[in-house]
C-alpha cells in the first residue's frame, strides 16, 4: 500500500492474439482500482473484493456478459495480495481466450508486485 498523500497511476498495454487491452491501476492507501478495457477506455463489469482475516468477500456490482469468473478472480486475487479493497472494471467486446486471460492477469500481477516493491523501498 502507498503512503498518505502519494498518487500512483499505472497505465499498461497488453497485446494478445490480435487483441489489445489497456490496464489502468490506481493505488489508494487502503486498496486499489483496476480498469481493464479492450481497445478503448470504457467502464464495463464491476467487481469489488475486500480481504480481511485471511478471507476474501466479493460483490458483483455490474455482472460481466462474457467472463464473470475472470473479473472476480482478478478482484479476489489482488485484494488478498494487498490485504485491502480491490475494485475491478472490465470491458471487453467478446469472450476471452485462455491466452488473453493469462496475458491480462500476468500484467496485473506484475503491476501489483512492482507497487509492493516500491512501497517497501519507500518505508
Amino acid at each position: 500500500m502507498q503512503k498518505k498523500g502519494s498518487d500512483i497511476i499505472v497505465v499498461r498495454a497488453v497485446n494478445s492474439e490480435n487483441r489489445n487491452f489497456i490496464i489502468k491501476y490506481l493505488s489508494f492507501r487502503n486498496g486499489c482500482f483496476i480498469a481493464v478495457s479492450e481497445d478503448l477506455d470504457a467502464i464495463g463489469s464491476i467487481s469489488i473484493s475486500i480481504s480481511s482475516s485471511n478471507k476474501v468477500n466479493t460483490a458483483k456490482v455490474i455482472p460481466s456478459k462474457y467472463d464473470p469468473v475472470f473479473v472476480n478472480t482478478i478482484s479476489e486475487r489482488v485484494s488478498s495480495m494487498i490485504n485491502g479493497i480491490c475494485i475491478v472494471s472490465f470491458h471487453n467486446k467478446k469472450q476471452l481466450h485462455l491466452v488473453d486471460m493469462k496475458a491480462i492477469m500476468g500484467e496485473v500481477l506484475n503491476i501489483i508486485r512492482e507497487e509492493n516493491n516500491e512501497t517497501d523501498n519507500r518505508e
